[in-house]
């Protein structure tokens, strides 16, 4: 059976699905369940999708743009990992305790603190009653967590995946409809081609159908030049003459293969599901297939794949969000730190 006439028998249940989270949007924009805020300057990024969006690039560039100025938080509901409740990242901590993105940002940035809550107001409860409480939380995956109301509300879509060409799930990728996204003060469009065009630019801003009080952004991942892991930098040039197994457990794999191909980089690509938990079966089948070949990993995976192999055998390469402009990244950032000032 093709993959539309499977889509077209998926479409009672996503009708069923988006009246679920129609009536449920329903009660919280008329009050019949609060959205409470809190005392704490916080800022939330989400997405209608169901991955892919580029979220954690965005949360990690917010946690390096704001903890020399403040105190940072994350509360993540930490998705993928083993345990249960509120739990704070400390050295014990592991991607399968905490979920892989909260183990990443609080590997990369141990000065803050990392907090993981499948109840996001159980977890800004905890952080409010901290004898020092952090100046700024950052919610992370927060969209569709109404309970909790950030200060401001970053949407992410990916530049190859709008949510306005998207349809509920299983129809479609969305988590809920459409409208959603009235919500967002902020909407980035994520994994844009570099150098995209002012003509291409404004045809998305069309294809969204922004509200009057929504500020839309274009940005794009950067790539280091480097691959890293936790004994060394080596340039990433240095492999072109050489080969290597590209390990991946994310949504969207293509723009980071597109990247190292246009380098003209020799690889074998071992593809997994994104949060994937990597078995001992997995683990032996990278080994097999790297044999004495050095293993390249995402950040967000290598977390989970260091425990398994020689520190020295395998590495990742960075990235971070850049903006289309420094022009509209220093607009973006006077919008977030405005409100995240107001009233102190």
């Amino acid at each position: 059976m093709g993959v539309k006439n499977l889509r077209f028998l998926l479409f009672p249940f996503a009708v069923i699905y988006g009246a679920v989270m129609r009536a449920r949007n329903f009660l919280f924009d008329k009050s019949f369940f609060t959205s409470r805020s809190s005392t704490l300057p916080s800022i939330g990024v989400g997405n209608l999708s169901t991955g892919g969006t580029g979220k954690s690039v965005v949360v990690d560039y917010l946690i390096q743009h704001f903890k020399e100025q403040y105190a940072v938080a994350v509360l993540s509901r930490g998705y993928g990992r083993k345990t249960r409740g509120l739990l704070l990242a400390d050295e014990r901590s592991t991607a399968l305790t905490l979920g892989d993105e909260p183990f990443q940002f609080y590997k990369k940035h141990p000065e803050i603190k990392v907090l993981v809550a499948e109840k996001r107001r159980v977890g800004m409860n905890f952080l409010e009653q901290q004898k020092n409480p952090p100046r700024l939380v950052l919610l992370d995956d927060v969209m569709q967590h109404r309970w909790v109301l950030p200060r401001v509300l970053i949407l992410t879509t990916a530049y190859d995946a709008l949510y306005s060409n998207d349809q509920i799930v299983p129809w479609g990728n969305l988590r809920e409809s459409k409208a959603g996204a009235r919500r967002a003060t902020l909407i980035l469009v994520t994994k844009c081609p570099p150098n995209l065009s002012i003509d291409a630019q404004k045809k998305i801003q069309k294809q969204l159908k922004l509200g009057v009080h929504q500020l839309l952004f274009f940005t794009h991942i950067a790539y280091a030049h480097h691959l890293t892991n936790t004994l060394k930098k080596v340039p990433l040039m240095e492999w072109k003459k050489s080969s290597f197994v590209l390990v991946t457990g994310i949504a969207q794999p293509k723009p980071l293969l597109q990247h190292l191909e246009s380098l003209g980089l020799q690889f074998k690509h071992l593809e997994f599901p994104d949060h994937h938990n990597f078995t001992m079966r997995g683990i032996e089948r990278i080994k097999q297939e790297s044999g004495t070949a050095p293993i390249v990993t995402t950040e967000k995976d290598f977390g989970r794949l260091i425990p398994y192999f020689d520190p020295d055998k395998i590495f990742y390469l960075p990235i971070e969000l850049a903006f289309s402009s420094k022009s509209e990244e220093q607009q973006f950032l006077d919008f977030v730190e405005e409100k995240v000032n107001k009233d102190l």
